[in-house]
């Protein structure tokens, strides 16, 4: 597996990978990540790739990340409190 490519953002790191005749988007924030795999012939490669993660679908990355860090502290409050 091999980085082709990156998105600039200032609240992630986005990394475009390629292997196996697939791309995969890797969204990181703190300890969570989200991974998002096309195969090679969907996407002509990593340029049409950044123009479907548009502003509209960063939001959606973003707005994900927020509730598997509740759903991530919630687990690990109710593991405390026991």
């Amino acid at each position: 597996m091999r980085i082709v490519s990156t998105i600039p953002h200032p609240s992630m790191r986005i990394s475009i990978f390629h292997m196996n005749e697939k791309y995969m988007v890797k969204f990181e924030a703190g300890p969570m990540e989200q991974t998002y795999k096309f195969e090679q012939g969907e996407v002509k490669g990593p340029e049409e790739i950044e123009k479907i993660m548009d502003e509209e679908f960063m939001k959606k990355v973003l707005a994900h990340f927020n509730t598997m860090f509740l759903s991530f502290k919630e687990a690990k409050q109710r593991t405390i409190s026991e």
